[in-house]
């Protein structure tokens, strides 16, 4: 008896879980908050819209987005081809969940999650598809304990479909989140993974939704933990200055922030991404023995939590 055929990409169900994500990611976000989060609905020009998902000034999320995106056009942009050249050209269809929150208390991380997928067409030739996303964490006060949850939960996550998965993609997340400029990784890291096809789609897509799907557990405790934490304005003062090295990040390096700006992508919702107070400094370098330089030393390291 010969083996089944390899599944083919399915659009459809693809969608229908990302919506499914979103609606329960917000649902646990605006739990945890108290207040709601408000719909924006849009369409783009050029084919496809999405939804935005938005807190600004909750009672414990200072900022937060949670977007949904299908968007089409008829040439990759140069971000999305950059590591495919061959793909040059194709018509393409993108859809994803990304968000980011900013939590008001600065002992409680910025949070990053991101699950998408490509597909680029040529008529007379089969679809070229991928999977990409990733989460990771960027705590301005350190704890040992969030570290190692935040990473054992993506260890989890992946574990099922290959042992050599968590730790292909944790290095690969440490490398990627990385600011060159500033010489210093942007948090403690987590998991990335790009141009993911590998097994076929079954197989590839089955391990996009249990990332995705690991986000509340890998998060919601340690914001239930922090959200609470007494502070003062120098935990804050440090916390906006921290928070500059993630703009600077996201709007340099970031592959989807540029891939958005690049393909005509709603800007209100590619940069809601930043946070709302933020803060630079010249030539600034922590106190030695301080919580703060604490942060430098012990965190903002290429480490195993687990």
């Amino acid at each position: 008896m010969s083996a089944p055929a390899p599944a083919t990409f399915d659009t459809r169900a693809v969608k229908t879980w990302l919506l499914d994500l979103q609606a329960r990611i917000v649902a646990a976000l605006e739990a945890a908050d108290g207040l709601p989060f408000r719909t924006d609905a849009w369409e783009r020009p050029e084919g496809g819209g999405g939804i935005s998902r938005l807190i600004e000034e909750g009672k414990v999320l200072e900022r937060g987005g949670v977007n949904f995106s299908h968007v089409l056009g008829s040439q990759l942009p140069p971000s999305a081809s950059a590591h495919r050249p061959e793909l040059a050209g194709r018509r393409w269809e993108a859809m994803g969940v990304s968000l980011v929150l900013h939590p008001r208390n600065p002992y409680a991380p910025t949070v990053h999650m991101n699950v998408r997928c490509f597909v680029a067409m040529k008529d007379g030739e089969d679809p070229v598809w991928w999977f990409g996303g990733g989460m990771d964490l960027t705590p301005y006060y350190g704890f040992a304990d969030d570290a190692r949850h935040f990473h054992a939960t993506c260890k989890a996550a992946l574990d099922p479909f290959g042992a050599e998965l968590h730790p292909r993609f944790k290095e690969w997340c440490d490398r990627y989140f990385f600011l060159k400029h500033r010489n210093e990784p942007r948090g403690i890291g987590g998991v990335f993974f790009d141009d993911f096809s590998e097994g076929g789609f079954d197989h590839a897509f089955g391990m996009t939704k249990s990332v995705g799907d690991a986000f509340l557990d890998a998060y919601l405790p340690i914001l239930a933990r922090r959200k609470d934490t007494p502070y003062g304005e120098r935990e804050r003062d440090f916390q906006a200055y921290r928070r500059g090295r993630y703009v600077e990040f996201n709007l340099v390096f970031d592959r989807g922030t540029l891939f958005g700006l690049q393909s005509g992508g709603r800007t209100e919702s590619i940069l809601m991404s930043l946070p709302p107070i933020v803060k630079w400094r010249y030539d600034w370098h922590p106190e030695p023995g301080t919580p703060e330089a604490a942060l430098y030393s012990e965190f903002l390291t290429a480490k195993n939590w687990i």
